[in-house]
């Protein structure tokens, strides 16, 4: 039996609020998480990294690194890190516009545009970079010797920057 105050509410009667929440433009992929070591004169203290590459998957993709006290926290952190880092890519329909070499580091990585049906033929970090780039045909080849993703995905930004626009093609004059 509900009392006649309008200012009273039974449980039944809460109004469902829940924070709008902005629907993100971008898709996300957590590469890598590590848990790094400060040692110090009272022991070891442990926080952690994490590697978070962001994209539209129609030509904008970016790569945040932080480290947090706890995993959420570090994801948070290189999550808002990536949305500043991102780069827009020119895409000629589903592949890249001409081939480009790039070095980060210890990673050297080439990028191939490849013919439409190809698909993405790329490993690691590479692979995770292109996809939420929208590269859907290309093949990849990580030319340097060192296995860590974080590396090699940031070579492949480094390869992606250097790709310039399409040139409109110059009629011919006879």
């Amino acid at each position: 039996m509900k009392p006649n105050n309008p200012m009273h509410r039974g449980r039944g009667d809460r109004p469902q609020r829940r924070p709008m929440q902005a629907k993100d433009e971008f898709s996300e992929n957590v590469l890598d998480i590590r848990r790094v070591t400060r040692v110090t004169a009272g022991g070891k203290r442990f926080r952690f990294r994490a590697t978070v590459i962001i994209g539209d998957e129609k030509g904008r993709v970016g790569v945040g690194i932080s480290k947090g006290l706890d995993v959420q926290q570090a994801v948070q952190k290189a999550r808002s890190q990536a949305k500043r880092n991102v780069i827009s890519v020119p895409l000629h329909g589903r592949t890249i516009v001409h081939e480009t070499e790039a070095k980060f580091s210890a990673a050297h990585i080439r990028l191939k545009p490849a013919r439409p049906g190809h698909g993405l033929i790329a490993g690691g970090g590479a692979r995770a970079v292109l996809a939420l780039a929208g590269v859907k045909d290309v093949t990849a080849k990580a030319l340097g010797r060192t296995p860590n993703k974080l590396t090699n995905a940031l070579a492949t930004v480094e390869a992606l920057k250097k790709l310039r626009r399409e040139k409109p093609k110059a009629t011919e004059q006879v």
